[in-house]
């Protein structure tokens, strides 16, 4: 941990990488990471057996598609997928978000498949960590 305190700045880090579905860790929370994610098309359907999953837009549109229906997220929104509940995200333009999960918590939760990445440290976001 850096020695004074640095506030994150999400545009700045935002602005540090251009991969599609890829999370980095710019913070933790007790037990939790605070990641960064850049997302365009949709991802896999899947589910997180053991924790919630908050979402929140920074920039662009977000849909998050449950089986009982669709939540559309613009930019300021936020939803929290509860444990358990099957999603699916979908961006139809490149969209910002921040994510909130347990440390460890894998992208793709249970479905696996090609797209599972752990969250990647940004580089820089070491100061802060």
């Amino acid at each position: 941990m850096s020695e004074s305190p640095v506030p994150v700045n999400l545009a700045e880090r935002l602005g540090r990488f251009t991969e599609l579905w890829t999370q980095k860790k710019v913070a933790d929370l007790n037990d939790y990471e605070i990641k960064l994610a850049k997302l365009k098309g949709e991802f896999v359907w899947h589910r997180h057996p053991e924790t919630d999953e908050l979402f929140l837009v920074l920039s662009g549109r977000l849909t998050i598609r449950l089986r009982t229906g669709d939540v559309v997220l613009g930019p300021g929104e936020l939803f929290v997928v509860p444990r358990d509940v099957e999603h699916c995200p979908v961006a139809e333009e490149e969209t910002a978000i921040l994510l909130v999960e347990p440390a460890g918590t894998l992208n793709t939760g249970t479905a696996g498949g090609p797209l599972t990445r752990p969250a990647e440290l940004l580089d820089g976001a070491a100061d802060r960590l």
